[in-house]
């Protein structure tokens, strides 16, 4: 057992380096909108696209994104038989890959985008739940950041809500989606202070704007 275990280390790594793709600067520089990192808030992700290309490349990042973290986790259940450690293990690595990527000096998006696609691959009623508390808040009171901040905060009770039928997860899961949903909200540290200060820009689609981008 030890054996096979340790046969499948590479998992976390093949996880890493796919989440590491950054599709929001290749994406934005197809669709001729040059370096996304120096245009908006120079964040990477999806609402930043958004807000500089346009929607289009902003939901082909997003889709993109969240395909980063579900093939993690798809990956794993292959190679592992469907352990649910690995597949958190591995889903987990590709946030990771996806928030500090190190072909760009570790300096990359803020993973919600990821995340959801990982909890969508590792349990789907628990992700649409967090999906649907997302557009929410996002639609009551338009700040991206905020949704993304309660989707995440969300997802460890919806994981073991929705696990399975009179079943709690395994622990390495709960771990997992604890660990993820602490990494989303730190990564969102600036947009928490604005929201406090009452600076946060509200969303709306269309290209670049003179805010700071909230995701």
């Amino acid at each position: 057992m030890r054996d096979v275990s340790l046969s499948l280390l590479w998992l976390p790594l093949a996880g890493y380096l796919l989440g590491s793709i950054p599709f929001g600067i290749l994406l934005t520089r197809l669709f001729g909108g040059g370096d996304i990192r120096a245009a908006g808030s120079g964040n990477i992700g999806a609402t930043n696209v958004t807000r500089v290309v346009g929607p289009i490349p902003g939901i082909l990042t997003l889709i993109l994104d969240g395909l980063k973290g579900a093939a993690a986790v798809w990956l794993a259940a292959h190679f592992s038989g469907y352990s649910a450690t690995w597949m958190t293990a591995t889903g987990f690595a590709a946030l990771v890959g996806h928030c500090f990527p190190v072909w760009l000096k570790f300096h990359g998006g803020k993973g919600v985008a990821t995340a959801a696609g990982m909890f969508l691959a590792l349990c789907w009623p628990a992700a649409v739940g967090a999906i649907l508390l997302f557009v929410a808040v996002v639609f009551f009171f338009r700040f991206v950041s905020l949704g993304s901040i309660a989707a995440a905060a969300s997802m460890p009770l919806l994981i073991y809500l929705f696990w399975a039928p009179h079943l709690a997860p395994p622990p390495s899961v709960t771990l997992g989606a604890f660990a993820a949903a602490m990494l989303v909200v730190y990564k969102h540290d600036g947009n928490i202070q604005r929201l406090v200060e009452g600076r946060e820009p509200r969303f709306s689609f269309g290209k670049e704007s003179k805010d700071r981008d909230p995701e």
